[in-house]
C-alpha cells in the first residue's frame, strides 16, 4: 500500500536535513531553480513545500527581507525549526496545506516558490494550489517552480541514481496516478519519493486557469559537464536525460 505524502514525510523528515548539497536535485535542479529566484533582496517570499527548510534558508541568505516557508508534514517542519533555533536567519516555519493558504492576504508575496512539490499534488489540487498562488502574489510577483520533467520516468528503467517505477509506458493514460520512486545522496544512501504523474499540458492548463497570462521561462534542467567533473560515477548514469523542469511565471 502507497504511503500518504504526509505519513512518507512524517517518516523520513530526519533523512533529508542538511547544510550544504547532498541528494542528486540539489545539484541538478535547486541551484537552478534559485538563481531563477534572483535577485531576492528585498523580497517578501512563500515556499510552498519548503521541507526542513533547504530552499528557504538560501533563499533568506540571498537578502530575502521575509521567508515563510510551509509544508504538509509537521516533522519537516519541526526539522525546519530546530535548524532555524541553530542558526537564526528569522524565518517562519508552520506546517500547512499548499491547496488552501486562507492565512495569507491577497498580493502578501512578491515571490513564491514550490520546489518539487506539484509531483505529490493531483490535477485538481495543482489547479487549486496554483489559484491560491494567485491570489497572495502581489501583481508583477513571479510564482517560480520545479518538477520531475514530465517525460523522463517514460525514458529510463528503475535504477540508481534517481527513478520514479511507473511500470512501462503511459504516459497520457497513467495521468494522474501515483508511483513511488528513489532518488540517491552522493553518500549512497536515497530518499524516498513520489509522483503524481502529469503531463506538460496539465501544467500550463492549470497555469492558465488559475489566471497567469504572460508567457512562462522554461528551463530543462539535466546533468552538466560541472557534475561530471565533481563526481562522475554518480551522475554520469544520468547525462543526456531530461531531469526536472523549472518554471517562472509572473502575474
Amino acid at each position: 500500500m502507497t504511503q500518504s505524502t504526509q505519513e512518507l514525510y512524517n517518516t523520513t523528515a530526519d533523512r533529508w536535513v542538511r547544510s550544504q548539497p547532498l541528494s542528486l536535485s540539489d545539484f541538478t535542479a535547486r541551484p537552478a531553480l534559485l538563481q531563477l529566484c534572483q535577485p531576492a533582496e528585498g523580497l517578501h517570499i512563500l515556499d510552498l513545500g519548503c521541507g526542513e527548510g533547504y530552499c528557504s534558508r538560501e533563499l533568506r541568505r540571498c537578502g530575502a527581507d521575509r521567508v515563510h516557508g510551509m509544508d504538509l508534514s509537521q516533522r519537516m517542519i519541526d526539522a525546519a525549526r530546530s535548524q532555524e533555533i541553530q542558526e537564526p536567519l528569522g524565518i517562519q516555519f508552520e506546517a500547512g496545506c499548499a491547496t488552501s493558504l486562507s492565512q495569507f492576504s491577497e498580493a502578501e508575496f512578491d515571490l513564491v516558490v514550490a520546489v518539487f512539490l506539484f509531483n505529490y499534488l493531483s490535477i485538481e489540487q495543482t489547479q487549486q494550489c496554483m489559484a491560491e498562488v494567485v491570489r497572495v502574489l502581489r501583481p508583477g510577483g513571479r510564482f517560480i517552480f520545479s518538477i520531475p520533467h514530465p517525460a523522463f520516468p517514460y525514458m529510463r528503467s528503475a535504477e540508481y541514481p534517481f527513478y520514479f517505477e511507473v511500470g512501462g509506458a503511459g504516459y497520457f493514460s497513467k495521468r494522474d496516478q501515483q508511483f513511488p520512486g528513489r532518488i540517491w545522496k552522493r553518500d549512497d544512501s536515497w530518499l524516498e519519493v513520489q509522483l503524481v504523474h502529469k503531463t506538460l499540458e496539465d501544467y500550463f492548463e492549470a497555469m492558465n486557469q488559475a489566471g497567469f497570462s504572460k508567457m512562462p521561462v522554461l528551463k530543462e534542467l539535466r546533468v552538466l559537464p560541472e557534475h561530471i567533473e565533481l563526481d562522475e560515477a554518480f551522475f554520469k548514469p544520468l547525462v543526456d536525460y531530461p531531469l526536472h523542469l523549472a518554471i517562472q511565471i509572473s502575474k
